[in-house]
């Protein structure tokens, strides 16, 4: 009994030290967790910190009213996409939940309704008042900053806006509808690559590699395999859509729109990446006015430069048109505009996937009397976009590069509003000799359909 008793307490004893064990390594484990939670909580707040602290100096750069356009709603996914189509039909069903039979029957909606937003509270559109033309596709960050911008321009409740999208997204809708210092339409292209994910003017299956040789080409009949561009090259839908768009939007601003279809004032255009100062309706009228009476050769005004340097001193350049320098917030009339579209061949058949190289051409070839520029020396807009198509950098935040812009703006505070301008003619040293196209636009698909958007 004894022995047995011996043996039991044994058994208890090693049970006891188990079960401590046990105890010991379960504290450990929980302490080694709690420490680990504890050390995620604080790499999660170190970038919420950083998220808040950029958030705070957007925020600081514009007076507390309009914070409410750069307040983004929670999202699926951020940044901008500029992958294959049939990820930006995917990207659209996250963002806004539609299918693209939705999305379809929503632009048709849109573009025949036309409706213009606060016409009820700035009245109909004048002859003399400014339109200006957005070219917007998804970056809505930067999006936000240009509207910013625009609802700190003095008479901006005298303009129309018109947005004009190439991508559907229901948060961008709601930015753009939420807008109530001027009138506002929206437009929508109809043949983009987000509605049209598998066929011409998107990504056809069928349609020929960028890459493959053009024997291959003919081997395979894939679809476009007789028209590569000047380098060899096939089509890229991601890239054509931008030279589309840009030729539909303003066929459609001079041709097609009720509220403009008879306007024959000044259409600026601008690009969602744009951001502008405050004076720069002001600016714009006095360079229309010292056209009509001093520069009658002038038919286009440009609102920004590539300037390393500025000059705020009411200083404005005479220049013969250049793609290269003169294409961001460019203007012109309806009389310029029924030059250009009458040149319509050499813009659509010309084998560059650029619009402004494209319109080029356009005066070079074409044009009786060449695209000549009025262009300021102290820019009124600025590029403010770090990432898009054409560039990929690792850190896309606007931030930095709107700080900048505030800091000129600032300095040239003084020198805003100037009374009257102060005009320099500029001779170019050499005959401005276009260049071999970039490519990119040698499918006759393009050529057709870029004639067929084609309003005269």
């Amino acid at each position: 009994m004894s022995g047995g008793r011996a043996l039991l307490g044994g058994r208890r004893r090693g049970s006891n030290v188990w079960l401590r064990s046990i105890i010991v390594a379960f504290v450990v484990l929980f302490v080694w967790l709690q420490l680990m939670f504890a050390s995620l909580g604080d790499t999660s707040d170190a970038g919420g910190g950083d998220y808040n602290d950029s958030m705070a100096a957007i925020l600081s750069m514009v007076p507390s009213v309009l914070h409410k356009f750069l307040t983004p709603r929670p999202r699926n996914s951020t940044g901008a996409l500029n992958g294959s189509a049939a990820a930006l039909a995917a990207m659209a069903a996250l963002r806004g939940g539609l299918n693209l039979s939705e999305i379809k029957r929503n632009i048709a909606q849109y573009n025949y309704q036309q409706t213009v937003y606060n016409e009820d509270i700035f009245g109909p559109l004048q002859n003399d008042s400014v339109v200006i033309v957005i070219q917007i596709h998804d970056r809505i960050t930067y999006l936000r900053h240009l509207i910013v911008s625009l609802a700190q321009a003095r008479d901006i409740s005298t303009a129309l806006i018109v947005f004009s999208h190439d991508y559907y997204d229901e948060e961008i809708n709601s930015l753009v509808q939420s807008i109530d210092f001027c009138k506002v339409i929206q437009i929508f292209y109809p043949y983009s690559i987000q509605t049209h994910p598998h066929e011409y003017p998107g990504e056809d299956p069928n349609d020929c590699p960028r890459d493959i040789q053009r024997e291959e080409a003919l081997v395979r009949k894939c679809n476009n395999a007789l028209y590569p561009d000047l380098y060899g090259h096939y089509r890229e839908a991601k890239f054509t859509q931008t030279k589309h768009h840009w030729w539909w939007k303003a066929n459609r601003v001079f041709n097609q729109l009720d509220v403009t279809h008879n306007h024959s004032g000044l259409v600026v255009f601008l690009e969602e990446d744009h951001y502008v100062a405050e004076d720069f309706i002001h600016v714009l009228k006095l360079m229309e006015r010292t056209c009509q009476t001093s520069c009658r050769h002038c038919n286009i005004l440009s609102l920004g430069t590539y300037l390393k340097t500025y000059n705020y001193y009411g200083k404005v350049e005479v220049t013969p048109w250049m793609s290269s320098k003169h294409n961001m917030g460019m203007a012109f009339n309806r009389t310029t505009w029924m030059k250009i579209v009458g040149c319509a061949d050499y813009f659509c058949k010309y084998d560059d996937y650029n619009w402004d190289w494209s319109l080029q051409q356009v005066s070079q070839n074409c044009l009786k009397q060449k695209l000549h520029a009025m262009v300021v020396r102290g820019p009124r807009v600025f590029h403010i976009g770090e990432c898009g198509v054409h560039h990929k950098k690792k850190n896309c935040e606007s931030t930095a590069v709107i700080s900048k812009v505030q800091k000129v703006l600032k300095v040239a505070k003084r020198h805003l509003y100037p009374d009257y301008l102060t005009q320099t003619y500029v001779t170019p040293m050499k005959k401005t000799k276009l260049r071999k196209g970039n490519g990119g636009w040698g499918d006759r698909r393009d050529h057709m359909l870029c004639m067929g958007m084609t309003l005269r």
